[in-house]
């Protein structure tokens, strides 16, 4: 397992202490599901705007002329 330096105001470092025992717990794991977290988000939502491109890349339709609001509302 790796090593991470962190720069943490000390007043936010001690409350996340607090808060870290209370909950029996640490504020490495803390961070560390965070970053769990975090990779796990961001990972789906780039997975899904790769599929947005896939799709978008085989769509062949074209819109042919020039639309308006008003032209797609009418009946």
């Amino acid at each position: 397992m790796a090593n991470l330096t962190l720069s943490v105001d000390e007043d936010i470092l001690q409350k996340a202490r607090e808060i870290a025992v209370r909950e029996h717990t640490s504020v490495n794991a803390v961070v560390r599901e965070f970053l769990i977290r975090y990779i796990d988000t961001r990972s789906r939502r780039l997975e899904a705007l790769d599929t947005l491109d896939t799709l978008a890349a085989q769509n062949h339709s074209r819109s042919s002329g020039d639309w308006s609001r008003e032209s797609l509302h009418k009946r």
